[in-house]
């Protein structure tokens, strides 16, 4: 029995003064271990296995000064809800209320776009979140198409994640298999310049799988220095985590 006085499950969550903490087992994990889910505003406790959970919840209750420090420096919530504004890939876009399809409304010289969408709740916005996915897919692909040509690569095939830690991976092509990469549906809320370095990034290692003296000649040839995009990811990236988060209660 943990000293919590119940034993725990993977998934179970916690408080811990007002801190929330998710409970969570990875067979690869060599210890117990905290790590910060921006976009979810919550502490996960990572234990190796489920008989273990009772250990990780006691570590966080150890470290409950550190997960608080954590969670106070998140930026405020941005629910997608009518009235909202965001920017795709530099565009300025007003979220509303509209029947049929949820869509994009492209800007006109008097005014920002629109995503309209129909509902309310967190089925709009989830409505709105696919319609942002669908824009990032599509501008993130012609980002890709551009730099791969440049490269002189083949055409990789492109997916969306919401990873909690990276922008974009690349798994190399393997005998007919094209390569694949992989872009957080976030960098549409980036600055264009920014989700441009992370393509650039990721094609780089259709031509170097490392972080080598060549891959980093590669970025700089196709988006110029990489280092004021890798800074204001480092430190901007957890707003576009709170995108669509909620503030916890």
């Amino acid at each position: 029995m943990s000293p919590f006085g119940r034993s725990f499950a993977d998934g179970d969550r916690i408080e811990i003064s007002g801190a929330v903490i998710r409970l969570k087992v990875h067979a690869r994990a060599r210890r117990v271990s905290l790590r910060l889910d921006r976009s979810r505003r919550e502490v996960v406790a990572t234990a190796p296995s489920p008989r273990r959970l009772g250990e990780a919840a006691a570590f966080a209750r150890d470290r409950i000064d550190w997960i608080l420090a954590r969670l106070a420096e998140l930026p405020s919530a941005l629910p997608l809800a009518p009235g909202a504004r965001l920017s795709l890939f530099g565009a300025e876009v007003v979220l509303g209320v509209g029947a049929g399809r949820a869509r994009l409304v492209k800007p006109d010289p008097d005014g920002p776009g629109q995503i309209l969408a129909p509902g309310a709740g967190e089925p709009y916005a989830r409505a709105v979140q696919r319609v942002v996915k669908r824009h990032a897919l599509e501008e993130l692909s012609a980002l890709t198409a551009i730099h791969a040509r440049t490269l002189g690569a083949a055409q990789p095939k492109i997916a969306l994640t919401d990873a909690r830690s990276r922008w974009g991976s690349c798994k190399p092509a393997v005998g007919v298999q094209p390569a694949v990469i992989r872009y957080s549906w976030r960098l549409a809320l980036a600055p264009p310049e920014v989700s441009d370095y992370v393509v650039a990034h990721e094609c780089a290692h259709l031509r170097e799988l490392n972080h080598g003296p060549r891959f980093w000649a590669l970025v700089e040839a196709l988006v110029g220095d990489p280092a004021p995009h890798r800074q204001w990811l480092r430190l901007h990236g957890a707003r576009l985590h709170a995108v669509g988060a909620t503030e916890a209660s």
